[in-house]
């Protein structure tokens, strides 16, 4: 199962980086999603997927699963959240204010 979740998170790391690299702005901002992803579920995988009962101390129970990559994986994934909605608005604010969501035509290049 890591193997799976490990090839998994490349090829959202590999679809991420792909997608930075373009010149619209909303793809970029999907790169970035993309990589927060594949980045939680590296986290995940490294913290070994193992079935185990709930991390609260009980009697006769020995086998107890980790909760602190999940807990690092929730912040994460609310500070992504944040961080998407964030690019997300100024993406929009600057391609009203622009006509345009290319970063060529944004930077002021004078070869398009």
């Amino acid at each position: 199962m890591e193997i799976i979740m490990t090839v998994l998170a490349g090829i959202l790391f590999t679809a991420g980086v792909y997608n930075l690299l373009q010149k619209q702005l909303l793809r970029i901002i999907v790169g970035a999603t993309l990589i927060s992803h594949g980045a939680h579920l590296f986290i995940l995988t490294m913290g070994e997927l193992k079935r185990g009962a709930p991390p609260v101390l009980q009697d006769g129970i020995e086998n107890y699963s980790d909760p602190l990559p999940q807990a690092l994986i929730l912040t994460s994934i609310v500070i992504s959240f944040g961080i998407t909605s964030l690019l997300l608005v100024l993406a929009y604010r600057a391609s009203k204010e622009n006509g345009t969501d290319n970063m060529e035509k944004l930077r002021g290049n004078e070869n398009e």
